[in-house]
């Protein structure tokens, strides 16, 4: 399906030019109907995904926690099959490029939701699906109501939490031991969310004293729902857990489905393992060359690898502290915004807030370092840069997770994060005029932006050092890591020591990132190889473009381009952007 794709549309183009002005009116037709399918579509799906509906800015549904029990899912894989069939009548010959690429968009997303229920069942396996923590702090956070509106929806929503819970456990069979203990730790981690922070929601408010106490007492109900949650959990009799392995024919499909890309998994495990060999190339060029600076005297190691390692080792001990971590990242936000400015990469939205913040508990476990940005429908929301905190971490564990964000990869992180990485490309997601391509954004583009971006700041000669060059390296082998990591866990077999060695060795990364990312391989399937994926089309797509054009080639012109397409597949783009060419 995913080699065809090209051709198709190419004989779609062709067979357009000898169409007759009746069916170009047609083909209008067909775009209009096309666009309130979209619509319609689209405010339907939200009645069964509230909570990824608020996460997007639609807060019509925000009193509504659905129950994810078996009728549920028969709901679910009813209502795509309907739409699948419901595409059939729309011709592809008459419909513009953007609506051609939200129909696949459409139809990839329905597809997956059946093969997720049908196929993966991960609603099985995973416990740590079920937490309804993040949606109610979204609530309490946001700024799109009043505060009184959003606790009475706090309270309503509250009402089917035993009911999800006990949904849950039906539903749990030998799950991972993996994601069991994740879901303990997310589940109770996020109580402050009823315990703290909705007391704190209700003093503000102008609530009667009534409504608090009606609200106050489903919370205290919602905290002993999770408890015991979290207690059938360390209880189960789990005599034959799942492994947290996906398997490679899952994994071929859910690659396929989630990344979206011009070329299958294992093309992309090749070209990962090729450009780790070039890496390595650059990054000796670079140690040896500061070794001297650095080692002094000291012999040089015969081994490339140690070599590479011992200077960067010695770079990496330039680094904050954990009390400062975040106030570092805070600092160099603006300074980001003002290079990319000053240096007219592209233009960077000024109203659009970005607050930076320690990570909440719920979303602790996974990943160090993310964004919850605004969604199409509150496009004025903040963006939130999470931080992950260092509290309670032992000494030698914070040394080694510092060392790993030392003050080079500490700005290479908040470019990939925030400046021009996510919190940029996400505002012009947002500001994008198709719904389809905000709502199921792609993360291979969206990751693949990040990782671009992060090698554009350096080629326009952001910081230039041959420090910054080393660093930016050894951070972009991660993501280049990261692909060969997740392929060969989940469809390899590859133990976790085989995995430490390939991140510590191969990708010098410190014993905390590698321990945290072989966790985080064990937890996810396929995401990570969106960065490598995605900055590798991107690239690719970059360099064409800039050959085509020659000498009228212009870097903001073609980024802004690019980010005007929304979070599409960046196959779909590519067409796009070529096809106007």
């Amino acid at each position: 399906m995913k080699k065809l794709i090209l051709p198709i549309l190419l004989l779609v183009f062709l067979s357009s030019c000898n169409k007759s002005t009746k069916s170009a009116e047609a083909g209008g037709d067909d775009n209009k109907k096309f666009e309130k399918y979209k619509d319609h579509f689209v405010t339907s799906m939200w009645t069964f995904f509230p909570d990824w509906a608020a996460n997007q800015g639609y807060h019509k549904l925000d009193s509504v926690l659905v129950v994810p029990d078996s009728n549920f899912c028969k709901k679910v894989v009813d209502f795509s099959n309907v739409n699948l069939d419901s595409l059939k009548n729309y011709s592809l010959d008459n419909l513009s490029d953007n609506n051609k690429t939200d129909f696949y968009m459409v139809k990839n997303q329905l597809e997956s939701m059946v093969y997720s229920i049908n196929e993966m069942k991960s609603f099985e396996w995973n416990p740590a699906e079920y937490n309804v923590c993040g949606p109610f702090a979204e609530i309490l956070n946001g700024n799109y109501d009043s505060i009184d509106n959003r606790l009475r929806n706090f309270n309503l929503k509250m009402r089917n939490i035993p009911a999800y819970y006990e949904a849950a456990k039906k539903n749990i069979k030998n799950p991972t031991l993996e994601h069991t203990q994740l879901a303990i730790d997310q589940n109770l981690g996020g109580l402050s969310v009823f315990e703290t922070d909705l007391v704190a929601a209700l003093a503000k408010s102008k609530l009667s004293e009534a409504e608090k106490k009606s609200i106050l007492d489903k919370s205290k109900l919602a905290v002993a729902t999770i408890k015991s949650y979290a207690d059938w959990l360390k209880k189960l009799d789990n005599k034959t857990p799942r492994s947290f392995r996906l398997g490679s024919e899952l994994y071929a499909k859910k690659f396929n489905f989630d990344i979206q890309s011009a070329y299958t998994a294992d093309e992309m495990f090749e070209k990962a393992v090729a450009h780790k060999k070039e890496l390595h190339e650059e990054m000796f060029g670079l140690a040896n060359k500061l070794w001297t600076k650095y080692m002094g005297s000291a012999p040089k190691p015969t081994d490339k690898l140690e070599l590479i390692k011992q200077v960067i080792d010695k770079v990496s001990l330039q680094h904050t502290t954990p009390e400062k971590f975040q106030s570092e990242i805070e600092k160099q936000i603006p300074e980001l915004t003002a290079y990319v400015k000053a240096k007219d990469l592209l233009y960077i939205d000024p109203s659009k807030p970005l607050v930076v913040r320690k990570e909440p508990a719920y979303m602790a476990g996974v990943a160090g370092a993310s964004i919850s940005a605004a969604g199409p429908y509150d496009k004025n929301a903040n963006t939130y840069y999470n931080v992950g905190s260092m509290q309670g971490w032992t000494a030698e564990r914070a040394e080694s997770y510092l060392k790993e964000y030392n003050d080079y990869i500490l700005q290479i992180l908040n470019i990939h994060e925030a400046v021009p990485g996510h919190y940029t490309q996400l505002v012009y997601s947002n500001q994008s005029p198709s719904i389809i391509k905000s709502v199921f954004g792609n993360g291979a583009m969206i990751e693949g932006w990040a990782v671009y971006a992060e090698r554009m700041m350096l080629e326009s000669g952001y910081k230039n050092s041959d420090e910054m060059w080393l660093m930016y390296y050894k951070f972009h082998l991660r993501a280049t890591i990261n692909t060969i990591l997740d392929i060969s866990v989940h469809t390899r077999n590859m133990s976790k020591e085989d995995a430490i060695k390939l991140m510590t060795r191969e990708g010098f990364q410190q014993q905390a990132e590698a321990d945290g990312k072989w966790k985080r391989a064990t937890l996810s399937q396929v995401q990570l190889c969106s960065y490598y994926t995605g900055f590798n089309e991107i690239y690719e797509l970059r360099e064409l473009i800039k050959k085509n054009e020659g000498a009228k080639f212009n870097l903001k012109a073609f980024h802004e381009k690019f980010l005007s397409y929304g979070s599409a597949p960046v196959k779909y783009i590519k067409e796009l952007m070529l096809a106007k060419e």
